[in-house]
């Protein structure tokens, strides 16, 4: 029996996904286990089995953003009547059929037609084409302010007109400058009288832009850069937030990953999701969570690393952070953020967050204001190490500082518990042994 083939609901909060390619075509043979196409959420992108076997009849929805649950496909046998389908699926409308008529309708022939010139293929109605011909006007040069651009007959008629009007008037010099610079001084912008200067810098004007070729392109958001877009103008609309920066000394961190690298490639980042996990559990508001009048307390930390991708940002998330070791954070935010790149993340890899890290140090930034990933109340930026002198005890030393950037959720966290994480961090960073104890 023919059915609908709709929108998978992929997740709790997923509200739409984005059709991205059909793997098959109308009237292919489907069997159950099949991939249909590729759906993007707004963070994944999915391969949608068929649950069922036959022909695929009718796509009615070939590529865009769909409502879960709404019909993209229809499917059922090659011969089965599919018509209340797809008069249910068009709202009552029943679908459009081409007919092929062997005149033309007298409303055709006031239409825009398509006619050839010197200039190219130009849309003109008929009349307009008359005239142009009457004039020796070529159309092609006419600018069309009609349907779809199309030239009509005032347009060839204001074009006669403007073609009749006096030219500038220009200094003797000019003129024959502009003829041989082949410059058009009705082109030029100018209410007085045009003198040589003008053709002069209308034509140095007018190589620089051949030379720079302007050109502007448009690509439509991809389903995830629009979930991104929407999301982080929800949490900046939502959290009142307030940021505060932190620079810290990782002598005693380098040292440590210098020791064990031997052993195990470990990266900062990983030892500031070991450092922030422990130190989250001394400041539970930084790790919690407002959910109406209630601030949702956690006696655990899941860390969401940002992975950066090409079409936008992820970040998979460190269950249960506070319990497990450098080595195994280690291994699994590579393993993670290689899933990411790969697109092989599943939903519960990055759903539960309680505290989100972002790191761009690798690029050289020294300070930057991350937003909040919502639900969370607070994230971490982590910035570049970059050797800076101090002074201790009246010396002056070089020594390898880095800022850290919160920005926090003030609703729920004030200004000193923010400010007391933040030492509590540094203190941890600038001596990791601390975190043995």
């Amino acid at each position: 029996m023919a059915s609908f083939i709709v929108m998978p609901k992929l997740g709790l909060t997923m509200t739409e996904g984005n059709i991205a390619n059909w793997r098959k075509e109308e009237g292919d043979q489907v069997k159950e286990g099949d991939i249909l196409f590729d759906v993007e959420t707004d963070k994944l992108s999915n391969e949608f089995e068929s649950m069922s076997s036959g022909i695929l009849r009718k796509i009615l929805v070939s590529e865009g953003t769909v409502e879960v649950l709404a019909p993209i496909a229809i499917i059922g046998s090659a011969d089965e009547d599919i018509a209340a389908l797809l008069s249910q699926a068009t709202g009552g409308q029943a679908e459009e059929i081409s007919l092929e008529v062997d005149s033309i309708s007298k409303e055709e022939v006031n239409q825009p037609i398509q006619i050839e010139n010197k200039g190219g293929r130009v849309k003109a109605s008929p009349r307009a084409k008359k005239i142009a011909k009457e004039m020796s006007v070529d159309i092609s040069l006419v600018k069309g302010t009609g349907t779809q651009g199309s030239v009509t007959e005032n347009d060839v008629k204001d074009y006669v007109e403007l073609s009749k009007k006096e030219k500038k008037k220009t200094s003797p010099t000019a003129s024959v400058l502009a003829e041989s610079l082949q410059v058009d001084v009705n082109n030029i912008q100018k209410n007085t009288r045009i003198m040589k200067e003008d053709v002069i810098g209308y034509k140095v004007n007018q190589d620089i832009m051949n030379l720079a070729n302007p050109q502007e392109y448009r690509k439509p958001m991809s389903s995830m850069r629009k979930v991104i877009a929407k999301r982080m103008l929800d949490s900046q609309h939502t959290s009142p937030t307030v940021n505060y920066n932190q620079r810290v000394d990782t002598t005693a961190m380098k040292l440590l990953r210098e020791e064990v690298k031997s052993t195990m490639k470990i990266t900062y980042t990983d030892i500031l999701v070991k450092v922030v996990s422990k130190v989250l559990l001394e400041f539970p508001l930084l790790n919690s969570s407002l959910e109406g009048n209630e601030i949702v307390m956690r006696n655990y930390t899941n860390i969401g690393v940002a992975v950066g991708l090409s079409d936008g940002l992820i970040v998979p998330i460190v269950k249960y952070a506070n319990i497990k070791g450098l080595k195994d954070i280690s291994t699994e935010i590579k393993n993670l953020a290689n899933k990411a790149k790969n697109n092989e993340l599943g939903t519960e890899e990055i759903t539960g967050g309680t505290f989100t890290i972002s790191n761009i140090g690798m690029y050289g930034m020294e300070s930057f204001t991350p937003i909040i990933n919502q639900p969370e109340v607070a994230i971490l930026g982590i910035n570049s190490i970059m050797d800076t002198p101090v002074v201790i005890n009246g010396q002056v030393m070089i020594k390898p500082l880095m800022n850290l950037s919160l920005t926090a959720d003030h609703r729920v966290v004030d200004g000193s518990v923010a400010a007391q994480f933040m030492a509590k961090l540094k203190e941890y960073i600038e001596k990791p042994g601390l975190l043995l104890l």
